[in-house]
């Protein structure tokens, strides 16, 4: 959950958003590295008087051809890496469908018989003490920790987007396409998204809550809520 005044990323919850927050630092670093070198060399150029031959330069123009693609080298392997960990699907202990709606989110475990819910935004009116307004749903997400969950995402009417940036998460919700993707969650919480696509008028009020408990808790839930 994000704090009043906060400048950086939410508490990762997952390996994949670690990962992100890990090359986001990293690829600022590069960019604080290049802002330096330009900034050195406006205030030398402003303020010596330089001798220059640009016929005779072959090793400045070596230089500035081999350092711009070593760069580039630094940022994509990285890149590159994290892509194909987010791409990639290993065998999932639960399988959860989120299907978007105007304006409300329909879950279904499809592991579990009859295990189908719609979560709907919780009324400020009715919203209990010390829980937050236009994020708090009155059917949550429950899943296990530490377990490998799939989720596939699709809509029923327009463009949604299932998304959740502590854990992340973002996949387009889209009409008659079933979009992959997985999350683990590496300690209990409660995490909190939000549909991150302009979808309607009401589209500021379809949060995503998301609640990892241990495995006992869950099958109980699921147990509960199945019969």
């Amino acid at each position: 959950m994000a704090n009043h005044l906060q400048l950086g990323f939410q508490d990762a919850s997952s390996p994949i958003m670690e990962e992100l927050v890990e090359f986001h630092d990293h690829a600022l670093m590069v960019a604080l590295a290049i802002c330096s070198l330009v900034l050195y060399i406006l205030t030398l150029m402003l303020t010596e008087k330089l001798s220059t031959n640009t016929v005779d330069a072959q090793e400045i123009e070596l230089i500035w051809t081999i350092l711009p693609a070593v760069v580039l080298i630094l940022l994509a392997l990285p890149s590159l890496q994290i892509l194909y960990m987010m791409d990639e699907i290993n065998e999932p202990d639960l399988t959860l469908k989120a299907i978007g709606h105007q304006w409300y989110w329909t879950y279904e475990y499809t592991d579990f018989k009859d295990l189908t819910f719609d979560s709907y935004m919780t009324p400020s009116t009715e919203l209990p003490l010390g829980h937050f307004r236009l994020l708090e749903v009155d059917h949550r997400v429950i899943i296990p920790i530490e377990s490998p969950i799939r989720i596939i995402v699709t809509a029923s009417d327009v463009l949604h987007s299932w998304a959740v940036p502590s854990l992340g998460v973002k996949t387009d919700a889209i009409p008659g396409r079933l979009n992959q993707t997985s999350i683990i969650t590496t300690r209990p919480g409660i995490y909190y998204g939000q549909c991150s696509e302009i979808c309607g008028a009401n589209h500021s009020y379809m949060p995503i809550v998301v609640e990892s408990t241990l495995l006992p808790h869950f099958e109980s839930w699921s147990s509960l809520l199945s019969s």
